[in-house]
């Protein structure tokens, strides 16, 4: 179980932190619920305790992790398919796994390709939330500020 105060990582919303823990009653259900204050807006989100482990809710990462996923966005892009629908299938698996490196491979490789030609509209979209999913954990688990980390991953994606 998770406390209040404590760092999560909710997959496909991206990290917040745990303001309380709420009864709450769905469906003529009582349970109890986390309630997830969101890193990167004023979104809550609240969370059944009982199934946070199989939705994968998980602590955001320990600090000295965030070199490794700074390795992982400098790394070379992972093979993935021309075709714009099925790499999109691929890339919201991954995402929906919500580990960290997961979540960064997606960045990267949805960056790389943009700058080599235009994503679709469903690729700019997935690239704007796997890169708030990444920022907001990364923010919740070191002290940089979000301008400042989506400037280093661009400059680790990019090799500026």
């Amino acid at each position: 179980m998770f406390s209040i105060g404590d760092k999560v990582v909710y997959p496909m919303h991206g990290a917040g932190i745990i303001e309380a823990v709420e009864e709450k009653s769905v469906l003529g259900e009582l349970r109890q619920y986390y309630v997830l204050r969101c890193a990167f807006s004023d979104m809550k989100v609240w969370i059944p305790c009982d199934s946070s482990d199989m939705i994968g809710v998980r602590e955001v990462i320990h600090p000295d992790k965030t070199p490794h996923v700074m390795e992982i966005l400098s790394n070379a892009s992972s093979e993935m398919s021309g075709n714009w629908n099925r790499r999109y299938r691929e890339n919201m698996e991954k995402l929906k796994t919500g580990e960290t490196g997961n979540v960064a491979e997606v960045v990267r490789n949805l960056m790389r390709i943009d700058r080599v030609k235009k994503l679709s509209t469903g690729e700019k979209k997935m690239l704007a939330s796997a890169k708030q999913m990444l920022i907001s954990e990364l923010i919740l688990s070191g002290d940089e500020e979000a301008g400042e980390l989506e400037d280093r991953i661009e400059k680790v994606v990019c090799g500026l």
